[in-house]
């Protein structure tokens, strides 16, 4: 069992290589949002598997280092897929606006705040938004957050009404999709003080930093 959220986080990888290879070989909606789906329920279930069964310190495997990592490409890479999908295959204009998003105001985003391209608070710049603010940087990753969620549902609710399915199935899934969201959102809200796992030690240093007294200055003899 320790190992599942380790074939989780692969299969969604290898699911995210499917969707973007079928959005150049001719794929159909409804593979792709079968695909997107699967895809999904691993990103759900990966994390509690890997807290609900650890490894042990002394046999964790040495790629478990770059668990993270492999974690955030997968995710990229499966989103990157589906609205690749929708430009080519379903609606260019959506496709080209999220693309748009996703790579201009995204791209911008991540030097502001990290200083680099695809950083994070654990390794940004000292001239970063998050080293010199950091309650505004939280601020705007969660905005960020929030713009990634309505892009993503807007490119899947596009796909899903692309489909041959019934009318009834689409607008089951659609409201399925919207209370998933609505779920999303204020799960979100509640995590406002941790709303990025990487920043929780920077954090921490700038409250300690802040609470100590400022030096007083020597007089001069």
């Amino acid at each position: 069992m320790r190992y599942l959220a380790d074939i989780l986080t692969l299969t969604r990888l290898i699911l995210s290589l499917i969707l973007i290879a079928i959005s150049f070989t001719g794929g159909t909606p409804e593979q792709a949002f079968i695909i997107f789906l699967t895809a999904e329920l691993t990103d759900t279930f990966d994390g509690t598997c890997a807290r609900k069964w650890p490894f042990p310190k002394d046999k964790t495997p040495k790629y478990r280092k770059y668990a993270a990592q492999f974690d955030i490409v997968s995710d990229v890479l499966l989103a990157a897929g589906q609205v690749l999908f929708c430009a080519l295959r379903v609606n260019w204009i959506v496709g080209l606006i999220v693309i748009l998003y996703y790579t201009v105001i995204c791209g911008s985003l991540e030097l502001i705040l990290y200083g680099k391209l695809f950083g994070h608070p654990d390794n940004c710049t000292k001239n970063s938004l998050t080293a010199r603010n950091f309650p505004l940087a939280k601020k705007i990753v969660l905005a960020r957050r929030y713009l990634y969620t309505i892009c993503l549902g807007v490119v899947n609710a596009v796909i899903l009404f692309a489909t041959n399915w019934p009318d009834p199935v689409k607008y089951g899934l659609f409201a399925f999709g919207c209370s998933i969201f609505v779920f999303i959102w204020f799960f979100l809200r509640q995590r406002r003080k941790n709303v990025s796992r990487d920043a929780v030690d920077i954090e921490q240093k700038l409250t300690k930093a802040s609470k100590k007294p400022a030096p007083t200055q020597q007089r001069r003899k």
